[in-house]
């Protein structure tokens, strides 16, 4: 900026002289004259000495950085670079943002090679489920695959991570198709739930993940468009850091047989999996945006939509490596589609009945300010009786708080419901042809099992799902989309929307209100009864049939091993 300030005054200066060619002539003699003086051999002396100094310190910076990120890959079960077509390897630039990143992730601490003793005890929410705990955790035995060769049908693990609902909530539909098949044990294997120095390493890490999620959603404007892009990023730096992270965290599964089919939620537990020598590993996909980010070498990639498919072997993940499959539902919702949606289309046919909204907030706890704006628009509907809110605030005490001030803003009562049976009985009610004792119900829980599962029981009672294109944008249930946090989500939006089951994403609080207008306000309500119309030939289709396949190929695999 400043020099063409400066070529402008000179300008200026000769254009508005006379004599404009003998002040170009003197000025021009001056800086001769003042070089004469400055290169004198002592000047030419320090800036070599200065030049060489600057090319010592950057060689010593390459060589410091070369030598770290050796040392970083050095012991890795898994070579990343031909597998991302990227046989060199990566770029200096990109080698100390890697060494970087995993300092940033790590810090000094190094990796250990001893697993950490574990412990099981039954789910005191899904019956017949085993959940991994570490050794000697109260109420816990010792895990009987590391104690004893399993006799029978092989056991299935699940492993997971709770950053935000949607991994565990794949992971509990996985779950409940594995359990249905009665075909050997099934473990929920959350990482986080391990307690240990590498779970812990874990958790901090998602709490810049949760915190940046708040952030976008909260601020909008240009913080939300660097989250977008940060989202976008997952190339193959991105998987790189993972994988070095998953490196770090082996003793959480090492204590387990290496021939275990493990299904992953989450691309750190499959990367973690092959990292120890697994050799049956599944990684369920969780976004419908192809990155390097979310598949795993050395796994079998299941993915949801042909769209996700179809750009990631163009990307060049090897087609052995990947199948497409299907959305990860949970059983009862693919079990009941037909009748779900059949009831749904009688009470929207029927005309003069409130339409059921189901609002659920995300793991991170983000989308506050959307979700209190969009409630409070919808004021003079709940008043009229034209509209039903459950709001499902999950574990997040925030979240239960922004809710109430919202609804006291529009001065409406509200009912509470905090127990999973409650959840139940709430939805028992609604399925006999009764209403909800209040126009609005608020769902929020102390536990997590219940602030996650309450949004898979609900959805089969209410009319709309209205969420941001997360991983419920995939369920058998007509959905309103909203704003997204992460720029990575509006692919999953448009995948609904072409599906026929859900809407484009509604950025704004006017367009969910337009939206909302479609479903309510035209006689008979065409666009619902759609919705449920394609989601039952989505259905007959194998759509939502993607964790029952993921199961089946488990129990394959373990017939094989």
């Amino acid at each position: 900026m400043i020099i063409p300030i400066v070529l402008a005054l000179l300008a200026g200066r000769y254009v508005s002289s006379s004599e404009g060619f003998k002040i170009i002539q003197d000025d021009a003699m001056w800086i001769v004259a003042q070089a004469q003086q400055m290169l004198t051999p002592e000047f030419i002396t320090m800036v070599a000495a200065v030049l060489g100094s600057l090319a010592l310190v950057c060689f010593a910076f390459v060589m410091v950085v070369n030598s770290k990120y050796r040392a970083m890959v050095k012991g890795n079960t898994v070579d990343l670079d031909p597998w991302v077509q990227q046989p060199e390897g990566p770029t200096f630039g990109n080698r100390a943002k890697l060494v970087f990143t995993h300092w940033m992730s790590a810090g000094s601490i190094k990796a250990r090679n001893e697993a950490v003793a574990l412990g099981e005890q039954p789910s005191t929410f899904m019956l017949g489920l085993r959940v991994s705990v570490k050794e000697g955790e109260a109420g816990s035995v010792p895990h009987s695959l590391t104690s004893k060769a399993p006799s029978g049908p092989s056991p299935i693990v699940v492993g997971t991570i709770r950053m935000g609902f949607g991994h565990h909530r794949i992971a509990y539909s996985t779950c409940s198709w594995s359990l249905a098949s009665n075909k050997g044990a099934t473990y929920f294997h959350d990482l986080l739930g391990i307690d240990s120095p590498e779970a812990q390493l874990i958790k901090d890490m998602d709490k810049w993940y949760s915190k940046g999620s708040r952030l976008a959603s909260e601020m909008g404007g240009m913080v939300e468009q660097m989250w977008g892009s940060l989202t976008l990023s997952g190339d193959a730096n991105m998987l790189r850091s993972t994988y070095q992270m998953g490196e770090m965290v082996k003793p959480l599964l090492m204590g387990l047989p290496r021939d275990t089919p493990i299904i992953a939620t989450h691309c750190l537990v499959a990367l973690c999996a092959v990292a120890c020598g697994f050799t049956n590993v599944i990684n369920l996909v969780i976004d419908n945006y192809a990155q390097w980010f979310i598949v795993v070498p050395g796994a079998l990639n299941l993915v949801q939509g042909p769209t996700n498919y179809h750009n990631l072997l163009k990307m060049g993940v090897p087609p052995k490596e990947l199948r497409l499959v299907g959305a990860w539902i949970p059983k009862d919702l693919v079990d009941n589609l037909k009748p779900d949606c059949t009831a749904r289309i009688e009470r929207a046919q029927k005309g003069g009945k409130p339409l059921r909204l189901l609002l659920p907030v995300g793991g991170a706890g983000a989308q506050r300010k959307f979700v209190s704006s969009l409630i409070k628009a919808l004021g003079p509907r709940l008043q009229k009786g034209e509209v039903q809110l459950f709001l499902n605030a999950g574990d997040h005490e925030h979240m239960r708080a922004a809710f109430i001030e919202a609804l006291d803003a529009i001065k409406h009562t509200y009912a509470v419901v905090d127990t999973m049976e409650g959840v139940n009985t709430f939805c028992d009610t609604l399925r006999k042809g009764q209403e909800p004792a209040s126009a609005v119900t608020l769902f929020a829980f102390k536990d997590y099992f219940p602030a996650v599962a309450a949004t898979d029981i609900l959805g089969r009672v209410t009319d709309v799902l209205a969420c941001k294109p997360s991983e419920l944008a995939f369920y058998p249930v007509p959905k309103l989309m909203i704003r997204r946090v992460g720029d990575h989500e509006a692919h999953s939006a448009l995948r609904a929307s072409e599906l026929g089951d859900g809407t484009l994403e509604a950025r704004e609080v006017e367009d969910a209100l337009r939206y909302i207008e479609l479903f309510k306000d035209i006689p008979g309500s065409p666009m619902l009864v759609s919705m449920n119309e394609m989601i039952m030939q989505n259905g007959k289709q194998g759509i939502y049939d993607g964790c029952k396949r993921a199961v089946e190929i488990a129990q394959e695999m373990a017939k094989a091993k």
